[in-house]
């Protein structure tokens, strides 16, 4: 399918799938759970497995050793029209357990109620320690060959295709907590290079809180709930996060990227990716360049407001997970652009001044621009979430020809962590082996035995040198691909516990982060270090805080000073001279709208002609349509998606009214909270408040024939982004054009300059 095309994407994937599972040509709204309709009755005539949807996809059927099979996907399903065993016996019941009479014990010999019992009671494994909450799915890497001047990697040569499988997460909260919490977000992508694996394991930050990976289990202690109460969860407004990153203050920086709306990312779709660490590159030639790779989403970067995130995470807690399932669903494919900063590899290891060694600092792109050298299109989601999304193993030594780390010492800590990590979570050695993990080049590593081992191996000499093999496996040579340590030069010193002098500034790029804001940025940069503080119990750890806001700029601190009732202290070293970097800025730029929600909010005397309109226009611009009505069903054979009791605006990117409900029979306090104390007027509450809250998150509303009522009771007539328009397909079009810019940023008050 044509990715670059979405609103073709969608409208081919909604009808085929339509077709196929209905037999009759409409569009398809994403989310159905299944790949074919449920019947009424129970289903009772056996068959084989439905097949999986069209937008899901499964691991290559490939051995442990990496040799492809030729099977399809779903040989690594389940098989047969009838209920087995785990050995394959077919079983008649399995509702009643074997009893000595029908009120009688269970009996020790029931071997089909202790193997499914003790199955269910081992199926969980060990959560991640962090990054326990994610969502993950295929897709391919197709290279520009921009990178081939650079690196002798393979899969970055020009044209060529590699399978990617790419999981999204949080960093602190369990696999229970919910999407839209303020948090670093993981982007890991593992490229199943036919040179062995490479795995880039990346943030949606591109600094990280600590310089030295020593640090890391300090910083997740502090972050995660307290010990003696496990709350608060999936938080960093708290005491203990206040108290570390106030003293270990090189956390500053990535601190304040978590305060702006980059901790809050409107959809991982929207979400850049950085792979933090600096690494290098080799060329055919062996010689080398220092990069840092960024990951550019198509859609632009976008962020939720507060009060979005707080919402959904009651209402719709996977709220991520769901629109990226969604959108892969619908045909709008996520896409992104790997980039890479190229540096001289100097001994110095800096550029521009800037520890290129130091995972706290950036390099400004107006200093190195972001070189695109291929493209990531996410195309089918997970047949199994377990066996693919929660089995993933990532590990930044999963390296490939071409690709070297340098010597970040949080980047070196992490080599070392990861496969300890995985030994834990997935039951020891052989977890390359799970289906997921298989790399698709062939696998001679001479390595045995060990729990879940998969592969058979043959020989009798895992070992080098050896004869009694033939002296397999061999050696490869530097024209064979083999992989290369960079044989740098590591300068004579003495063995110390101690960081260089260039990691000891940290604060001069926080300012600069501050000051490439725009103004609403800057003023919910302030709203979160005030609610974040608020909620520490302890004066001196606000009080501390503030003196690190004043070493970053005196507005910053004034502001939050202000709201936390307490003085403003004095710097204890000069805010820096610096130059603010505009890509660092997510307001003011125009992105394509692919995959967005459109609310159309319907009655039975709204325009209906018209509602099917814009239906079409809005399917037609590579978007979903939901309807909104007072009841479910159909409004004129359109099927309705939401109602005013189970719909929220937090759902919707932009509002279409095409009519003026009046108030519905559960619009009261006793059904319906949302439908508030009882007044008189002409329209639905739950609608009244559908347009306030989108008005309040600056998304576009539009409005034709009866819908302009609305607009006029609920005060917004008048509005930046409110529009009124003679017909639902200029309604629409208007507010197309208004989404390009993700929100009506006028609607949002701000004081900072």
């Amino acid at each position: 399918m044509d990715s670059s095309k979405p609103a073709k994407a969608v409208k081919n994937v909604v009808e085929a799938a339509a077709e196929k599972v209905t037999g009759v040509l409409t569009p398809q709204i994403p989310g159905a759970p299944g790949s074919a309709p449920p019947s009424v009755e129970e289903p009772t005539t056996p068959h084989d497995p439905l097949p999986p949807k069209p937008e899901q996809g499964a691991p290559q059927t490939r051995t442990p050793t990496g040799a492809e099979t030729g099977a399809p996907t779903t040989a690594n399903g389940q098989q047969g029209a009838h209920l087995t065993t785990s050995q394959g016996a077919r079983l008649r019941d399995t509702d009643h357990s074997l009893k000595a009479g029908p009120r009688g014990p269970i009996l020790l010999q029931d071997h089909h109620f202790r193997e499914k019992i003790t199955h269910f009671d081992h199926e969980r494994i060990p959560e991640r320690v962090v990054h326990a909450r994610g969502a993950g799915a295929h897709g391919l890497f197709t290279s520009y060959g921009t990178a081939e001047g650079v690196t002798r990697a393979g899969f970055l040569k020009k044209g060529r295709e590699t399978p990617v499988f790419v999981r999204f997460s949080t960093v602190l909260g369990s696999r229970g907590s919910a999407d839209t919490v303020r948090d670093t977000r993981g982007f890991a992508t593992k490229f199943y290079t036919d040179e062995g694996t490479f795995d880039l394991v990346a943030n949606n930050m591109p600094v990280f809180f600590i310089q030295d990976a020593i640090k890391f289990p300090d910083i997740i202690h502090a972050g995660k709930p307290h010990p003696d109460r496990e709350i608060p969860q999936a938080q960093s407004a708290h005491d203990t996060f206040w108290d570390f990153v106030s003293l270990h203050t090189e956390a500053q920086h990535h601190t304040i990227w978590n305060m702006s709306d980059r901790g809050i990312p409107r959809s991982y779709r929207t979400m850049e990716g950085f792979g933090v660490h600096t690494f290098r590159l080799v060329d055919e030639a062996g010689a080398t360049v220092l990069v840092k790779f960024h990951w550019k989403p198509k859609l632009g970067v976008h962020s939720l407001t507060w009060e979005e995130a707080q919402m959904l995470a009651g209402i719709d807690p996977d709220f991520h997970r769901r629109d990226l399932y969604d959108a892969i669903e619908a045909g709008a494919y996520p896409e992104w652009e790997l980039g890479i900063q190229v540096f001289p590899d100097t001994p110095e290891e800096t550029f521009a001044g800037i520890d290129l060694l130091d995972p706290t600092k950036i390099v400004p792109e107006e200093l190195a621009p972001v070189q695109p050298v291929g493209k990531l299109v996410l195309n089918r989601t997970p047949t199994n979430f377990f066996a693919e999304t929660e089995q993933v193993a990532f590990h930044l030594g999963h390296l490939p020809p071409g690709i070297d780390v340098t010597n970040d010492p949080l980047l070196q800590g992490r080599l070392f962590s990861y496969v300890d990590t995985q030994l834990t979570r997935l039951g020891g050695p052989n977890f390359s082996q799970i289906p997921i993990n298989r790399p698709h080049a062939a696998v001679n590593d001479m390595l045995r035995d060990g729990f879940h081992q998969q592969a058979v191996h043959a020989g009798v000499a895992p070992y080098r040198p050896n004869s009694l093999d033939g002296g397999n496996p061999f050696p490869a040579g530097d024209d064979e691909q083999a992989f290369v340590d960079v044989p740098v030069t590591v300068a004579q010193a003495p063995k110390v516990r101690a960081n260089p002098v260039s990691f000891d500034d940290h604060f001069s790029q926080v300012r600069l982060f501050w000051l490439s804001m725009s103004p609403v940025e800057k003023e919910h940069i302030v709203r979160a270090y005030t609610f974040e503080l608020g909620k520490c119990y302890h004066q001196a750890i606000k009080e501390r805080q503030l003196r690190c806001l004043a070493n970053i700029d005196p507005v910053l601190c004034a502001q939050v000073a202000a709201g936390l009732g307490l003085p403003v202290p004095e710097p204890t070293v000069p805010p820096a001279e610096v130059t603010p970097s505009p890509a660092l800025s997510q307001v003011g730029k125009q992105w394509p709208a692919d995959g967005r929600m459109v609310g159309i909010v319907v009655d039975a005397d709204s325009d209906l002609d018209g509602v099917g309109e814009a239906r079409r226009a809005v399917f037609g611009a590579g978007m979903v349509p939901l309807l909104v009505a007072a009841h479910g069903g159909t409004v004129r054979d359109m099927p309705v998606q939401r109602t005013f009791a189970t719909g929220r605006s937090v759902e919707f990117d932009a509002l279409l009214l095409a009519g003026a409900p009046a108030p519905a029979p559960d619009a009261i306090p006793a059904r319906d909270a949302k439908a508030g104390a009882a007044d008189s007027s002409t329209v639905d509450p739950r609608v009244l408040l559908l347009v306030e809250e989108c008005w309040r998150h600056a998304k576009p509303i539009g409005a034709w024939g009866g819908g302009a009522a609305v607009l006029r009771q609920a005060g917004v007539s008048d509005s930046p982004g409110v529009v009124a328009a003679d017909s639902a397909v200029d309604a629409f079009s208007a507010v197309k054009q208004l989404m390009a810019g993700h929100r009506v940023w006028e609607r949002f008050p701000a004081t900072i300059s």
